[in-house]
């Protein structure tokens, strides 16, 4: 009896996600990594963070985690308790005018 060895390299399992998946994953982390600078700029623990939103500790977990599936509400009101954009987006108002906010 011999162990059979798989032959597939990571960058072909990598090649298998769906590439609307992978930028769900990387746009994730950008965010949690946001918000953790964002909390470091001003001081704030976790504990402290989430006593300030009125949010559970294990909440700001999850939303440090990188997996977390953030709501427009959401990430409109860390914008407002930040006072800084937390994601940009291209804002179009007509054809060819449009401006990152």
């Amino acid at each position: 009896w011999s162990m059979r060895t798989a032959n597939i390299s990571l960058q072909e399992i990598f090649n298998e996600i769906p590439i609307e998946k992978r930028e769900e994953t990387r746009l994730s982390f950008a965010i949690s990594n946001r918000l953790a600078a964002l909390m470091q700029e001003r001081g704030l623990n976790k504990k402290q963070f989430a006593e300030a939103l009125g949010k559970r500790p294990n909440e700001i977990t999850r939303w440090l985690s990188g997996e977390h599936n953030f709501t427009i509400s959401t990430l409109a009101m860390l914008s407002t308790f930040f006072g800084k954009s937390i994601i940009n987006v291209w804002l179009c108002h007509e054809i060819n005018r449009c401006y990152e906010e």
